[in-house]
């Protein structure tokens, strides 16, 4: 497997599992690091030997959209997932065709269906609106020359990934332990999750199960609440609920952003992985809560 994002949270669940599994891992990465190629995307440099002899490639490298969207940082958000994603979709078509990977996984967001839709949406679902929403259908895109030359190309729709050190849960820790744990806003706003465990083997079934291509929402069957998230945090850590951050508030902290993650409101359905007989270990959001905090 050649791997990108191998440092972030879904990159290292993801190899450690397919490391134990008897695996070998290639990783790809940004800045000089001891057993990995160095690459600069931007710069359009891949080593020529990153793709040599690999059957699996999965990009899973982009810059963080959890800070304020500047001008800058939308640049950078962008671009660290469009120009990386084209770069090795145009390297892999570059390949004779016995030497190309069997399969491209490409990762995508959930932010492809916009932040507020009334009706349940799956993988048939239009493009919403929005920067994530834009972000998301150019990524996606990108992969277009790897698609043309046939490789098997799997775009997983990330939603929110439930894990203990990174991401959401990480940040929702620090507020309850600084006590100031509550909804966010309205508290009503559906939230499409995943466990990390959960994520990482939805990926390494996504590499075995040739049916699937195209986008694959990699969420949990089970949607839940803001205020739900918060109340079972707050219950498993024995913390009150203090009351509810007002909007105005977090969107004057957190600006755009926060109205495109912390206060969208998105309920979206695995489909394709319910039919291809996925098995989720961590389905039940409590279940997921109670197995990152060790409770």
């Amino acid at each position: 497997m050649l791997l990108t994002g191998a440092s972030g949270l879904v990159g290292r669940a993801l190899a450690i599992r397919w490391r134990a599994a008897g695996g070998e891992v290639i990783e790809l990465a940004h800045q000089l690091r001891a057993n990995a190629l160095t690459w600069h995307p931007e710069k359009g440099e891949l080593p020529a030997k990153a793709l040599e002899g690999v059957e699996v490639v999965v990009h899973l490298a982009g810059a963080t959209i959890g800070q304020r969207w500047s001008a800058s940082a939308k640049k950078l958000i962008h671009d660290s997932r469009v120009l990386s994603t084209r770069l090795l979709s145009e390297r892999i078509a570059a390949l004779p065709q016995a030497e190309r990977p069997k399969v491209f996984i490409s990762a995508s967001a959930i932010g492809y269906y916009g932040f507020k839709r009334t009706e349940v949406v799956d993988e048939t679902a239009a493009p919403g609106t929005g920067f994530l929403t834009d972000v998301c259908c150019a990524w996606e895109a990108a992969t277009t020359p790897a698609v043309n030359a046939g490789v098997r190309t799997v775009h997983p729709r990330l939603g929110v990934v439930i894990a203990r050190e990174g991401g959401a849960l990480e940040q929702l820790l620090k507020i309850f332990h600084a006590g100031m744990g509550g909804p966010a806003g309205p508290g009503t706003q559906r939230m499409s999750w995943m466990a990390l465990n959960d994520v990482a083997e939805a990926l390494i079934f996504a590499i075995h199960h040739p049916e699937l291509q195209g986008p694959v929402n990699v969420v949990s069957p089970h949607v839940c609440t803001n205020r739900e998230l918060t109340e079972i945090v707050g219950r498993l850590l024995k913390k009150s609920l203090k009351p509810a951050a007002p909007a105005f508030a977090i969107k004057l902290m957190l600006g755009e952003m926060a109205t495109e993650t912390i206060l969208s409101d998105l309920a979206v359905k695995p489909r394709r992985l319910e039919e291809a007989g996925f098995a989720w270990k961590l389905a039940a959001l409590e279940d997921a809560l109670r197995h990152e905090l060790g409770g």
